[in-house]
């Protein structure tokens, strides 16, 4: 089983959804976690955005393909 790492920071809800749909229609393994599930609530927010998505770091590069194309950076 591949370990998991941080691949990139999620600046709001409509970015985890996007990619969480086109995430599973490739079959890439991720893991979404919302800042909120930490101690620190809305000022960790403020500071590091929404979330941010874990997986493999082998699906690093076409993640972050993928997540440029959703925010078109």
């Amino acid at each position: 089983m591949d370990e998991f790492e941080k691949i990139l920071d999620l600046n709001n809800e409509f970015e985890a959804e996007r990619m969480k749909e086109i995430l599973k229609e490739k079959n890439i393994p991720f893991g979404i976690v919302p800042v909120s599930d930490s101690a620190f609530g809305s000022i960790e927010i403020l500071e590091n955005g929404w979330g941010y998505l874990e997986a493999p770091s082998r699906f690093k590069n076409e993640i972050l393909e993928i997540y440029a194309e959703v925010t078109g950076e």
